[in-house]
C-alpha cells in the first residue's frame, strides 16, 4: 500500500528532468502570470520553470499528487483551461498541487516528455508522470480527470497535503517559495508513513491534534493513517466473503475500509449508509465510521457532500 506501488501504462521516467535541472546554469525564467489566487483564500497553483521543475513538481510528488499544466501564452484558448484547473486546485484545499509550466521557456522538458500539443495536462505521483488529457476541457471534465488522480493516490497510500503557495512565489511572478520539502510538523508522522507503520503515523497525528485540536491537516492525516492501519491487517478475500452477510456490521466496516483504499469511494459510503438505513443498535457504529471516512476523503469532495445528504435522509 505504499506510494511506491503507483504504476500505470504510459508512465514517464522523469529522472532525466532532474539531471537537466542540476545541469542548468541559468536562473529561473519567469513564465506568464498564472490565474489569480482566490480572494481571501490560499492558492495551490505554482508557476515553475525548467530549472525549478524538479523541486516544484517531481520531489513534492512523493508527498502528494502534483498536476502539471503544460501551456503556451501563444495559445489564447488555454486561458480557459488555466482558470478551470486553478479553480479545481484551490477548491481541493491541498489534496494536490497544480504546477504550471510555459513550454516556450522549457525546451528540455518538451523534449523529455515528447510533447505533441499544448495545452497538455499530466499527473505526477511518486516521481512518475502519466498524461491526463490534451486541449481545453470544461471544469466538470477537469474535475473528473483530477478525481481519478486523487483516487489513485489514495489507493497507493499517499496521504500528504500540499502547502499553500505564498504570495510573492513563482505563481505571482517572484521566486518560488515551495521547495518541495515536507512540513516539519509532520516529520515523525511522515517517517512512520514512509516505513509503512500506519498505526504509529496515526498516533503521531493524534499527538499534534492534542496540542492543537483545530489543526485540520493533522485531523486529515490521522483519519487517513487510521484507515490504512485498519486496512493493512485485513485479508481482502476473507473480508469481502464475510461482507456478503449484510447483518455482520464489523464485516461491513472492514469492507468499507477496503473499498476506500481501492478508490471505490461511493461504494464504501453506500455500504455504510445501508447499515444506517436499516437502523437498530449498530446504526450509530456505522454513522461514526462513515464520518471518519468523510474526513479521510475531504469535506469538500462532491462524493462526501452527496453521502452527507444521504446520511441526513437516513437519520431523519
Amino acid at each position: 500500500m505504499s506510494s511506491s506501488s503507483f504504476s500505470r501504462p504510459g508512465a514517464i521516467d522523469l529522472s532525466q528532468l532532474a539531471a537537466r535541472a542540476k545541469a542548468a546554469a541559468a536562473g529561473p525564467t519567469p513564465g506568464a502570470p498564472g490565474p489569480a489566487a482566490p480572494a481571501g483564500g490560499p492558492s495551490y497553483v505554482l508557476e515553475s520553470s525548467e530549472q525549478t521543475f524538479e523541486n516544484d513538481a517531481i520531489r513534492p510528488s512523493t508527498q502528494h499528487p502534483v498536476v502539471v499544466e503544460l501551456y503556451s501564452p501563444r495559445v489564447a484558448t488555454g486561458a480557459q483551461l488555466s482558470e478551470a484547473l486553478a479553480a479545481v486546485a484551490n477548491a481541493s484545499e491541498g489534496r494536490f498541487l497544480l504546477v504550471r509550466l510555459d513550454v516556450d521557456t522549457a525546451p528540455g522538458i518538451v523534449q523529455a516528455l515528447q510533447l505533441q500539443a499544448v495545452p497538455t495536462v499530466l499527473a505526477i505521483i511518486s516521481g512518475q508522470a502519466v498524461p491526463l488529457f490534451q486541449g481545453v476541457l470544461p471544469r466538470d471534465q477537469v474535475q473528473q480527470a483530477v478525481d481519478q488522480v486523487l483516487k489513485t493516490a489514495l489507493a497507493n497510500g499517499m496521504v500528504g497535503r500540499a502547502q499553500p503557495v505564498a504570495p510573492g512565489s513563482a505563481a505571482a511572478g517572484g521566486d518560488p517559495v515551495d521547495d518541495g520539502q515536507p512540513d516539519p510538523r509532520f516529520a515523525a508522522a511522515d517517517e512512520a508513513l514512509a516505513a509503512g507503520d500506519f498505526a504509529r503515523a496515526r498516533d503521531e497525528f493524534d499527538l499534534l491534534l492534542k496540542a492543537n485540536p483545530n489543526d485540520s491537516e493533522a485531523a486529515l492525516g490521522k483519519a487517513q493513517a487510521g484507515l490504512f492501519a485498519r486496512a493493512s491487517v485485513l485479508d481482502p478475500q476473507t473480508t469481502l466473503t464475510r461482507a456478503a452477510d449484510t447483518t455482520d456490521v464489523q464485516a461491513q466496516l472492514d469492507a468499507a475500509d477496503l473499498d476506500l483504499v481501492s478508490g471505490e469511494v461511493e461504494a464504501a459510503f453506500e455500504r455504510l449508509l445501508a447499515v444506517v438505513r436499516r437502523g437498530g443498535a449498530d446504526r450509530d457504529t456505522a454513522r461514526v465510521r462513515l464520518l471518519e471516512l468523510f474526513e479521510t476523503v475531504g469535506p469538500s469532495d462532491p462524493r462526501v457532500l452527496a453521502a452527507r445528504r444521504g446520511l441526513m435522509s437516513a437519520l431523519f
